[in-house]
């Protein structure tokens, strides 16, 4: 089974872990004098995270855990404060004594380490990258991000629906669409109720449109990180005529309150216009860009996630399809109706994953042509029932889910597992026997939030 996510919530006299995989979902009782369990990082390597973050969160511990060092408490966090819990209330946190982080680290005649991060050249999020060297040559890679711990779960807590989506949609910037079509079924959920197909084939049109934006920017930006500058220029004046259609059709250039239960009318003409032109120019890039041998030659077997690797550390999106895992939520009836097709290559490295999005982005302009409807149909929710919702929605990145327990009419607990926080733990895998000039290249191949993991 497929490990999605792991998570904690506390009840009246004990915690609950719940474990969702991709078929079942598990739910262990922790008691609160002895809040302990086992790990699953043995099985899943990707659940280190997950449980590490449960321990900063509520205190369980995870009695045979091979890292227990914390996660998104900083060094002059206090141990003793896990601010999930519902008995704390502060507003601040008293700072105590530094307290190093021990870094993993390979040792060695020879061998040295390499900090970059977390504060980066470019207009990005802060997270740091620790590399043991030697030479040239990456022995290994740590990620460690969470510098800017925004405290989302517990801000939600006590609130409606409504009063949240404004913050929700803002979680992750490339994945505005996806976060707030999560939420639209969660709302569908609690009203218990269908979405129009005129309203549904909308919001698969601004969700495409998010996709092909992202897409169009790293498809510029991986040959920059190769040296090759053009492809930038290119893809880059792409994804801002891009940008600039999704603030035309919804108000916004990063699609803030695009997905509501209204439809505004969109110039079909003019979209389909602007769909043929972008048809014309992402072939003309791919038969350029195609036959520029020294960029394969950056790009072929650098930076490569095997199959089996792939499988184990539960990866999703871009990485875990240019790897050959067939892992896309939008595998359903409606997507395979409007011209989905899924994207797969073998093997795994940089070009895989540059392929991959070239694949998407034709496949996405195919089905925005699909999804566009003159219809209408008038859309009010109901009210809203008590429960625990969950949502999932394929992002630019990959599988996004949204967890949400309504009690009382308000937020009980609130999670987030962003696609980002699964592949973050798998980029060291992919930094092995490549030189550390290639870091930038491989990373941007990924291109993964930072601010979605740091919630």
């Amino acid at each position: 089974m497929r490990l999605i996510a792991r998570y904690a919530k506390e009840l009246k006299n004990d915690f609950e872990v719940i474990t969702i995989y991709d078929k079942i979902i598990q739910r262990e009782k922790v008691p609160k004098d002895t809040p302990s369990m086992q790990t699953l990082a043995k099985i899943h390597p990707c659940a280190v995270w997950f449980e590490r973050k449960i321990y900063d969160d509520f205190g369980i511990n995870f009695s045979d855990a091979y890292d227990k060092r914390p996660l998104v408490h900083q060094e002059r966090f206090a141990k003793n404060i896990h601010p999930m819990q519902k008995s704390f209330t502060n507003k601040s946190i008293q700072e105590v004594d530094y307290l190093p982080y021990k870094y993993e680290e390979i040792s060695g005649d020879g061998v040295f380490q390499v900090a970059v991060g977390p504060i980066h050249a470019g207009i990005i999020e802060p997270g740091h990258f620790q590399f043991s060297q030697a030479g040239e040559e990456m022995l290994h890679l740590e990620v460690r991000h969470f510098y800017k711990h925004r405290g989302i779960e517990k801000m939600l807590e006590g609130k409606s629906l409504f009063d949240v989506k404004a913050i929700i949609e803002r979680i992750s910037g490339i994945e505005s669409i996806a976060y707030q079509i999560c939420l639209r079924d969660i709302m569908l959920q609690a009203s218990k109720q269908e979405l129009p197909k005129t309203l549904k084939k909308r919001h698969a049109l601004f969700l495409e449109l998010e996709r092909t934006i992202h897409h169009l920017n790293n498809l510029g930006f991986i040959p920059n990180d190769a040296g090759f500058g053009a492809a930038m220029s290119f893809a880059s004046k792409l994804s801002e005529d891009a940008r600039r259609k999704l603030k035309e059709i919804s108000g916004h250039r990063f699609g803030f309150g695009a997905v509501d239960f209204s439809i505004e009318s969109i110039d079909k003409t003019s979209f389909l216009e602007w769909l043929d032109t972008l048809q014309k120019d992402i072939d003309f890039f791919e038969d350029w860009i195609m036959d520029i041998p020294s960029l394969w030659d950056r790009f072929d077997t650098t930076g490569k996630l095997t199959l089996k690797k792939a499988i184990k550390y539960d990866t999703i999106g871009v990485v875990a399809r240019a790897s050959g895992v067939s892992v896309d939520r939008r595998i359903d009836k409606f997507y395979l109706e409007h011209g989905f097709e899924i994207a797969n290559e073998k093997s795994g490295d940089v070009a895989a994953r540059f392929k991959i999005r070239l694949h998407e982005v034709k496949n996405s302009i195919l089905m925005m042509r699909n999804f566009l409807d003159e219809n209408s149909d008038d859309f009010t929710l109901n009210i809203f029932h008590d429960g625990e919702f969950f949502s999932f929605c394929e992002s630019s990145i990959g599988e996004l889910l949204v967890t949400i327990e309504l009690k009382d009419g308000v937020i009980e607990r609130f999670f987030v597992r962003d696609p980002s926080f699964i592949n973050w733990q798998a980029l060291h895998l992919m930094m092995r026997s490549d030189i550390i000039a290639d870091f930038p290249l491989i990373n941007k191949s990924c291109d993964l939030s930072y601010a979605g993991s740091d919630l």
